[in-house]
């Protein structure tokens, strides 16, 4: 008894249908098949199938013979499965998570400190706001995440940036013609928040209002970046966020630096202590690199 027989045999079971069988499952002529049934039937002693008006239906011997010919079937699978991860073992998984639009800037250099691993690891990448991240680390989704420092999850954090707040405005605002916008100038403007998911980035904005003594009652809040641009171009309100999301505005939005001390906010680096991950403790130890490369490439003046 061969595997090829309990193979053709499921398939006219399930099918009820030699011809079927033949030309649909197995590519093999009907001739063929029947053969291949009776030579089966001849090793098992007894008749599997019989005719019937619809085609053919088990024996009382086949209904017995077909799960014993399934779990076979499976074992083999398995056992095939087996032995090809033992020969390519699996590659390891490494997970990253970016604040939504930081992608665009920290990617690149992150898969370059990861070049001398990228034939053994699975990258996979996924964006989401600072608290979700934070969850997903702690939960072991993510292995590392480009986020704000969220104190309600135990977790480490490097700093790899400090962010300046910028001014975003509809292109054709009287502010744009400005080279700096002072916040005292944003007084009387249609005012957009930061709402509860972008909270960390809600209490830099409103402790600089405060220094500042400036109060601009929120008119929307929002915290998603996509939403923001949306806001800012239809109801021509002005935002304080940070500079990365430059690289999402569309030609309706333009954004302009702040005069004097401006505020910025941190980003970082958030990772589980209790991961053991090795490719996270390369990526860790590459941090310093990853930096230097990042202020290459994005240099402010």
């Amino acid at each position: 008894m061969e595997l090829r027989h309990l193979r053709y045999f499921i398939a006219v079971a399930e099918t009820g249908s030699l011809t079927e069988a033949a030309e649909q499952r197995l590519h093999t002529s009907q001739p063929s098949l029947s053969r291949q049934i009776r030579d089966l039937e001849d090793q098992v002693g007894a008749s599997l199938f019989v005719r019937t008006a619809r085609g053919v239906e088990l024996t009382a011997a086949g209904r017995a013979f077909i799960e014993h010919a399934r779990i076979a079937l499976n074992q083999v699978e398995a056992a095939v499965e087996a032995a090809r991860r033992a020969a390519q073992p699996a590659k390891q998984r490494f997970a990253l998570g970016f604040l939504t639009g930081q992608e665009m800037n920290w990617l690149p250099d992150a898969m370059h400190v990861l070049r001398d691993e990228l034939l053994n690891v699975d990258v996979t990448v996924s964006s989401d706001y600072s608290t979700e991240l934070a969850e997903a680390v702690a939960r072991g989704r993510l292995d590392v995440a480009f986020m704000r420092a969220e104190p309600d999850f135990d977790l480490a954090y490097e700093i790899v940036d400090r962010e300046p707040l910028v001014v975003l405005m509809p292109s054709d605002h009287a502010l744009a013609a400005r080279d700096k916008v002072a916040v005292q100038d944003l007084a009387g403007e249609s005012f957009i928040a930061m709402a509860g998911k972008a909270r960390f980035l809600r209490t830099v904005v409103d402790d600089y209002l405060e220094r500042s003594g400036v109060k601009l009652e929120p008119a929307q809040t929002v915290d998603n970046p996509a939403m923001v641009m949306s806001l800012v171009a239809s109801t021509r309100g002005v935002v304080l966020i940070p500079s990365y999301v430059e690289n999402l505005m569309p030609w309706s939005v333009t954004s302009r630096p702040l005069a004097g001390d401006v505020p910025t906010i941190d980003l970082a680096v958030g990772f589980s202590p209790k991961n053991q991950s090795p490719t996270l403790r390369l990526f860790l130890s590459r941090l310093d690199e990853l930096k230097a490369r990042h202020a290459g490439r994005h240099s402010r003046t």
